[in-house]
């Protein structure tokens, strides 16, 4: 990695391509949708984030219809008689399963949260508000770690955006219970609370400093930091590039999974690094940041880009032979994600960024 990767413009092209008047749909063949797996309320959930992200840059009126259109499918997704989000849906509109997973349920609350508190449309932020607290009661009984995660820092930046107390009292419960996992592990050189690494495990490591904050607890904030210094530590390649642990996982004493690399484990970590330059300010994270992004471009173990910025899209994972050639709507949207996020922090540090270069440029020599 001999220099920070230049910035792509926005763009929805793929976006445009994989939806219809439903929504994105969650499979592709190549560059095509595959409408036989229908869509499922994660991906909606991200596309209505990457909404919210995108009018930073075209302004709302160019992503309004989308975002709508996200959230009316996840308010019919919400099964009220459980009070779950259900998770796949046919091309027909009929929905295929009953209760969906709870990561599922997670991101939703998470996007919620996310459009509570940036959506300029006070109309829809509002529809998102009332969406998120008819789901609350049943968030609170999720017990998966990134479920639990991605709820945690939904009801972060809602209650910060409007705050409830409702929504707080979840936050303060869910805040606890999330540092009693990790403060209860055994002291072993493994310091990951599961007995391996599996799919965006930057996620969980992010939430802890969220709780940390919240709770003024500075121990629980030092302990999320290990964790994200740690999980980049085990994904960083000898030339310094990001090597993400691929879908066969990492069990505790065991080997790692090299490859299939996911893209959702290149924005989580970049997202925890952004994290914890907030809460601490040290340049170090700015490069960890750019290394996750740079894993889209091309500084990675292959060294092919698995990103097409030129079309919006990416590819669905790194493979020892180069890319999975599908493009579906999971990888996409985060890149998009990604992409977003480096604009905005770059945004706000550009002093830093001549510096970044050069720090880049030395460690990867």
């Amino acid at each position: 990695m001999p220099d920070v990767l230049p910035l792509h413009p926005v763009n929805r092209g793929h976006l445009e391509v994989l939806g219809d008047e439903i929504g994105i749909m969650q499979h592709a063949s190549g560059s095509r949708p595959d409408p036989a797996h229908g869509y499922c309320t994660d991906d909606i959930a991200r596309a209505l984030q990457v909404d919210l992200l995108h009018q930073r840059e075209l302004g709302w009126p160019a992503v309004a219809e989308s975002a709508w259109r996200n959230l009316r499918f996840l308010t019919d997704a919400l099964d009220r008689s459980m009070g779950r989000f259900r998770n796949f849906r046919g091309v027909d509109g009929a929905w295929l399963d009953g209760m969906g997973s709870e990561d599922c349920h997670g991101r939703a609350m998470l996007a919620l949260g996310e459009t509570i508190a940036a959506a300029p449309d006070r109309d829809l932020a509002e529809a998102a508000q009332r969406l998120f607290a008819d789901a609350l009661p049943a968030a609170l009984r999720l017990g998966p770690l990134r479920a639990r995660a991605s709820v945690l820092l939904g009801c972060d930046v809602a209650q910060r955006a409007a705050p409830t107390q409702a929504t707080g009292h979840a936050y303060r419960l869910l805040a606890e219970r999330f540092r009693s996992t990790f403060d209860s592990r055994p002291a072993t050189a493994w310091p990951w609370p599961e007995s391996r690494l599996t799919y965006e495990n930057a996620l969980p490591a992010r939430a802890l400093l969220v709780a940390g904050r919240y709770l003024d607890s500075a121990a629980t904030i030092t302990s999320g930091i290990k964790l994200i210094d740690w999980l980049f530590d085990v994904q960083t390649g000898a030339a310094g590039q990001l090597s993400p642990i691929g879908n066969g996982w990492w069990p505790a004493g065991g080997e790692r999974s090299r490859f299939d690399q996911q893209p959702i484990e290149a924005t989580s970590l970049l997202l925890a690094a952004e994290s914890a330059f907030e809460h601490t300010g040290d340049p170090a994270y700015l490069v960890a940041i750019e290394r996750a992004y740079g894993w889209f471009l091309g500084a990675n173990d292959v060294g092919v880009a698995v990103a097409v910025p030129e079309r919006g899209a990416s590819h669905d994972g790194l493979t020892a032979a180069g890319v999975n050639s599908n493009q579906g709507a999971e990888s996409t949207l985060m890149w998009l994600i990604a992409l977003e996020h480096v604009r905005a922090i770059r945004g706000e540090q550009p002093d830093l960024h001549p510096q970044l270069a050069r720090v880049l440029t030395t460690s990867t020599a």
